[in-house]
């Protein structure tokens, strides 16, 4: 399959590293509106490069491309390589603007091409072995979500603030976990460094069924924290994203009629600690083998626009309220 990259930054740099990694997959070309990225490639790739991504589809014609460029540009170029008849991944977020991921959406459909949104989280194995757990209920019924992601200031980052650039993942991540979406949040941000955008958020998700979720997100920490906590009737999961480990920690006094209203709570006791074995791989390489497979093989991709879509739009809520002070009604 002949693929192609537009731009061609830090993570672009990796969709085209991976890419070549593949078997089966032709790289078509590359674009970027940076030369010194795009001299970057040629020193160490040989592949067609290009400054202006239409004259790349003009004279390549690629199958399939991921789009990587700034979050404002994400529609005029998926719309594009949509129209060329390319499939297309995009890296989250979808698009600036719900209207503007509404249109890709709606784009993609019209032109019968598969739209995938880059949600690399999601193909973390410790997160795919919790789905499967919390989905065979090794938990139970679940209580809270939290997720952190913190880490120091990321210069190339300068179009969106610390909750479009993270929050995406981790409201993503509780909503493909319990399969649920929430149906308010609330937020606290503050501007610290990055003094056009917000770089630090503390936000509160509620799910149906009295389910909480929260996550922890800045740009001000020196260490790079990656984790998810899943706390239930039976125990709480623990996965480290970075290092892509997985914890059971287990209430000792669980049983099937523990949280009954029907008994009296026995309590909660500390049990067993259990680190699973996993067999450890690159999140980004398996998304693009996902995306690849679903345009070979005709099959729905597992990150849809529309997931990519309700992402957005909550992180947007929860902007909004960091900003009005207000719960938002998602």
């Amino acid at each position: 399959m002949r693929v192609a990259v537009i731009g061609v930054g830090s993570m672009g740099f990796n969709h085209l590293r991976v890419y070549c990694e593949l078997e089966d997959v032709q790289l078509a070309g590359v674009s970027d509106v940076n030369p010194e990225r795009l001299k970057a490639v040629t020193d160490r790739f040989t592949v067609p490069v290009y400054s202006d991504y239409r004259e790349l589809f003009e004279n390549e014609k690629p199958e399939a491309v991921s789009i990587t460029v700034p979050t404002s540009d994400h529609e005029e170029v998926a719309t594009f390589a949509l129209k060329a008849g390319a499939h297309v991944l995009v890296e989250k977020p979808i698009a600036a603007t719900v209207d503007e991921g509404k249109r890709i959406i709606a784009i993609a459909k019209e032109m019968k091409r598969r739209l995938m949104i880059g949600h690399i989280i999601r193909f973390n194995p410790a997160i795919q072995s919790l789905k499967k757990r919390l989905d065979d209920g090794d938990l139970g019924r679940i209580f809270q979500i939290f997720c952190r992601r913190s880490g120091p200031f990321p210069g190339r980052i300068r179009d969106v603030g610390v909750v479009i650039d993270l929050a995406p993942h981790d409201v993503d991540i509780m909503r493909f976990l319990t399969g649920l979406n929430p149906i308010r949040v609330y937020a606290e941000t503050e501007r610290h460094i990055n003094t056009n955008h917000e770089d630090l958020l503390f936000g509160l998700l509620r799910f149906p069924g009295g389910l909480t979720g929260a996550l922890e997100l800045n740009w001000l920490t020196p260490k790079k924290i990656r984790e998810t906590l899943v706390l239930g009737e039976k125990g709480l999961f623990y996965v480290d994203d970075l290092l892509q480990d997985l914890f059971f920690y287990e209430n000792a006094q669980a049983s099937g009629d523990l949280w009954s209203p029907l008994n009296t709570l026995r309590g909660v006791s500390e049990g067993q600690m259990r680190r699973f074995e996993l067999q450890k791989q690159e999140p980004l390489k398996a998304e693009l083998n996902a995306f690849l497979n679903a345009v070979e093989n005709g099959t729905p991709v597992p990150v849809t626009g529309e997931d990519g879509l309700e992402a957005l739009r909550l992180s947007l809520a929860l902007v909004e309220s960091g900003q009005t002070h207000q719960v938002i009604e998602v």
